[in-house]
């Protein structure tokens, strides 16, 4: 019974990624750079100036009097979905298919993006609401219904997000997870499964704040023992790096290879590849990482709009970088046949030995496992957005645990074209209505910057701005 339902699930998806995910990347990847430079002209490349403001907001962001997350915890649970496989057999399957060139055109989307993730966090914390426990909560789902008023459109994004983050990320982490355990370990995929749900369900059915606490330990550890690893590489190969470096920028302007779909003339594979892993990577613009900014409590909404901008560079500047150059470096890149976490894993074979294979598959274990967890904060939250009731929960919960389970024992193939095609119209959703509610992100950075300009603290007061309350900003928050 349980077999033939998984055979069903497969089957309806296949159908639905054949139909719909073309269109939907061609429309995608004009609506989401046109996005990211809006947003960096029009705040005056506000990912450049406030760069080092938002370091100092992530370092003195780490207490807080109430019971929602700090600011910290928040952009830990935001990294540890964005840092995951995307970091690893992401930056793989773009190089195996788009070539060297697709690393620019991820830093291309991570750059501009940035300014859209500052946006979009901005606007998640200014329309957050307020819990019975104290604890807030938000995102796009919230300033959809209060800034844009439309309801249903606000629902659609939802769904979206659900389905993306609650299902089709989650089967590609598992998926990831059973492949590097694999190579490394012959562990059976059933198997590998089963304890994934298990300790998938320990943690989800802790709660929202006891994510923060496991995402705010186990992120900087993992990306600090990768972040090691990856500086012994460049430190063996330094002389070889510039020439890499070098490599990647000529590569990123050949448009010999082209890709297919409606604008296949215009975009070569290494620029759509590169700006399709790097959104899969970063989550700039898509609508996710707002979830957890909106559970932040800050004094200014523009303090976590800083802060998650921040995540978008250590995911893709840094880590991403990190995996690039080592499988760069390597002997064994450069086809199809040799992609996602098998290349990496090779790739770290090469310059450190048997080692290397292993220890991508424990770093992996980190990974992938945190950025489920970070999966599930973001769409729980826009679970109880439809309907906060326990049952409706506990349901969503037990589907969150079976697609898990069913991106542990099926084909990498049809997890990731899944995972595509939700983020896409999850993506374009949330792009068209930040562009919409560009207004108010100008007025939050502007008054954050003239307090700081004062040499002020910035807090911000809703008293100040009674159009924003007609809007839907709840008062109680701000004052």
């Amino acid at each position: 019974m349980f077999s033939e339902f998984t055979v069903s699930i497969e089957r309806a998806l296949t159908w639905f990624i054949e139909h719909f995910d073309g269109p939907l990347w061609d429309i995608t990847v004009i609506v989401l750079l046109g996005t990211g430079i809006f947003f960096t002209l029009t705040t005056s490349l506000v990912q450049l100036r406030l760069f080092p403001q938002s370091l100092r907001e992530m370092w003195f962001g780490r207490s807080t009097n109430g019971n929602s997350l700090t600011p910290f915890q928040a952009f830990a649970t935001g990294l540890a979905s964005r840092v995951g496989v995307g970091n690893i057999g992401g930056v793989a399957t773009a190089i195996a298919i788009g070539g060297e060139g697709a690393v620019f055109w991820m830093w291309v989307t991570a750059l501009i993006g940035m300014s859209s993730a500052f946006a979009e966090s901005s606007l998640a914390q200014l329309f957050k609401v307020k819990d019975v426990d104290g604890t807030t909560r938000g995102g796009p789902a919230y300033y959809i219904t209060q800034g844009l008023k439309s309801p249903w459109l606000a629902v659609c994004f939802t769904l979206a997000l659900i389905f993306t983050f609650g299902f089709a990320f989650n089967a590609v982490q598992a998926n990831a997870i059973v492949e590097a355990t694999s190579n490394a370990w012959h562990w059976q995929s059933h198997y590998v499964g089963i304890g994934l749900v298990i300790l998938t369900g320990l943690i989800i059915f802790g709660g929202v704040k006891r994510i923060g606490q496991v995402s705010a330990r186990i992120v900087p550890m993992m990306a600090l023992f990768y972040l090691i690893i990856a500086v012994i590489i460049l430190g063996m190969n330094i002389h070889m790096v510039p020439t890499v470096i070098s490599r990647i920028i000529q590569s990123a302007f050949n448009f010999d290879a082209m890709a297919g779909g409606m604008f296949g003339a215009i975009f070569s594979k290494a620029m759509l590849m590169g700006i399709k892993r790097g959104l899969f990577s970063n989550e700039a613009g898509m609508g996710s990482a707002p979830n957890a900014a909106a559970s932040a409590d800050v004094k200014h909404p523009a303090s976590q709009g800083l802060i998650q901008m921040l995540g978008v560079f250590v995911d893709t500047i840094v880590v991403c970088s990190c995996t690039a150059i080592i499988i760069l470096l390597s002997d064994n890149y450069g086809g199809e046949s040799l992609k996602s976490i098998s290349l990496t894993q090779r790739a770290l074979q090469y310059h450190v030995g048997d080692f290397g294979l292993h220890f991508l598959a424990f770093i992996l274990l980190l990974f992938a496992f945190s950025s489920v967890i970070g999966n599930y904060a973001y769409a729980e939250s826009n679970v109880r957005f439809i309907k906060n009731r326990p049952l409706v929960v506990l349901i969503f919960r037990l589907f969150v645990l079976f697609f898990v389970y069913f991106g542990a024992v099926n084909s990498g193939n049809i997890v990731w074209n899944f995972a595509d095609t939700v983020m896409a119209i999850m993506a374009l959703i949330n792009l068209f209505s930040i562009v919409l509610l560009s207004p108010i992100v100008w007025l939050l950075l502007k008054d954050y910057q003239s307090q700081l300009k004062a040499g002020k603290e910035p807090v911000f007061n809703i008293e100040n701005y009674p159009q924003l309350i007609k809007r839907g900003v709840k008062d109680d928050i701000w004052k």
